[in-house]
């Protein structure tokens, strides 16, 4: 199987990605919310203490080594559009989502706010595994490996972080 290419941008600090679906929004938006719809493909999550916006979630990234237990701050959430997370630590990321649907094909807009771009070089790959894997997950078809994507496409976001 050859390496996917990379499809990201870079607009200041923010690593943009974007995916297509034809499906409606609110089943795009369960994918990416539902938690046994997550766990198909990133990992399942629940709420720490009580739901909504401004409340933590607990997830089990189950594509990673050991499948660790993380949380993230929910900081936005409008159905079935725009999904903005946080969270701390060494990996510490701020990220939004945004659906937008037009003649039954849903776009999703992935939007990583990078605090360094050099960091693109390991984000973007990820981001681009993680997202491919929901597209996967969606249409039922097998899931490629991380390192088909890392490190083959860490040069094409470095070169986009060194860009501007």
């Amino acid at each position: 199987m050859n390496a996917p290419t990379p499809t990201g941008r870079l607009a200041g600090n923010d690593l943009h990605l974007v995916r297509t679906f034809r499906a409606p929004i609110a089943d795009v938006w369960k994918s990416l919310t539902d938690s046994e719809s997550t766990a198909r493909w990133f990992g399942p999550w629940r709420w720490v203490d009580k739901p909504g916006p401004g409340n933590e979630i607990a997830y089990t990234m189950i594509q990673e080594e050991g499948a660790p237990e993380s949380t993230a701050l929910v900081e936005r959430c409008e159905a079935p559009r725009h999904l903005a997370i946080s969270s701390t630590g060494p990996y510490g990321v701020s990220y939004e989502i945004t659906l937008e649907e037009s003649r039954g094909i849903t776009t999703l807009t992935f939007v990583h706010h990078l605090a360094d771009r050099g960091m693109a070089g390991d984000f973007g790959p990820g981001w681009e595994f993680y997202l491919d894997l929901l597209v996967d997950s969606r249409d039922g078809r097998p899931f490629r490996k991380f390192d088909e994507y890392y490190p083959s496409q860490r040069q094409y976001y470095l070169d986009l972080a060194a860009a501007e």
